[in-house]
């Protein structure tokens, strides 16, 4: 494997409570690791001295990947956590790469050019330490948001910026909370609210010294491990994107998140992914 100064990693669990064997579960006919690694495939061929590789914990994804000619290493079955296994995958490659990017192995319908956006971000600030997205919310959205948390409180994370784009906080719960909301409906364009898309580019320093910082009292709590580095103020810079046009998902986590993610591809089309090498 050739090195990298960017490195996009693919943590994909073979176990699944409500989805079991999930990497390997088809949408639309083909397999969600596939259509994950293709995503990164496609980032990887525009982006200079970018490469990718699946992590995981089981041999039949190993085997399938290979049969697929997609990048694959075996990582640690004790790994908690995406970002864990995200680090464990690096230091099985031997490499140092400048810029590690967790595309997580469940998120078939990530758009590549959030992937694009925060490269371009990590070129551009040399301050922030970690890179994510996020979408600000129009009202209309911000109704959507607020209708879905009456049955599920803690689906979606907003987080509050500061002036120059970094992270104040992020929250299950809405915020910045809405005061006045009808005046300010007359006054603002957009709603006051960004969702935090749970994407993540990682300095190399910042991924390998997570693990070493003190863990935030909010991370708990929150169940948002992000907060572990606004609490050790390691800066996290937001580079807000757009779905340009296109109905957003997350994760693929259920037979129903199956349904909604075909359903979308059924009405969207798939992604233009044709790479150029």
């Amino acid at each position: 494997m050739k090195s990298n100064k960017i490195l996009i990693v693919i943590p994909a669990r073979y176990a699944s409570t409500r989805l079991p064997g999930k990497p390997l579960v088809k949408i639309a006919g083909k397999e969600m690791i596939k259509r994950v690694a293709e995503i990164a495939a496609y980032v990887s061929d525009r982006n200079e001295s970018c490469g990718y590789i699946v992590a995981t914990d089981d041999e039949r994804i190993v085997d399938f990947c290979k049969l697929n000619n997609i990048p694959v290493t075996m990582t640690s079955e004790t790994c908690k956590s995406g970002t864990e296994r995200c680090w464990d995958a690096v230091q099985k490659t031997g490499e140092t790469p400048e810029l590690i990017i967790n595309l997580q192995g469940d998120n078939p319908l990530c758009p590549s050019w959030f992937i694009d956006e925060m490269i371009k971000c990590w070129k551009e600030d040399k301050q922030a330490q970690v890179f994510t997205p996020c979408v600000h919310l129009s009202w209309e959205e911000y109704d959507r948001m607020k209708e879905a948390k009456k049955t599920t409180p803690y689906s979606g994370t907003t987080v509050l910026i500061d002036k120059y784009g970094y992270a104040l906080a992020f929250s299950k719960m809405t915020i910045p909370a809405v005061r006045k909301e009808e005046k300010l409906r007359e006054v603002l364009e957009k709603s006051p609210v960004r969702r935090h898309i749970g994407l993540y580019a990682y300095t190399y320093d910042a991924l390998k010294g997570y693990f070493d910082e003190e863990p935030s009292p909010y991370e708990l709590p929150e169940g948002l491990e992000q907060m572990r580095f606004l609490h050790n103020r390691i800066p996290v810079k937001m580079v807000e994107v757009d779905y340009r046009g296109r109905k957003s998902m997350s994760g693929v986590d259920s037979p129903e998140d199956v349904e909604r993610a075909e359903k979308i591809i059924a009405e969207y089309g798939e992604f233009d992914l044709i790479q150029t090498k």
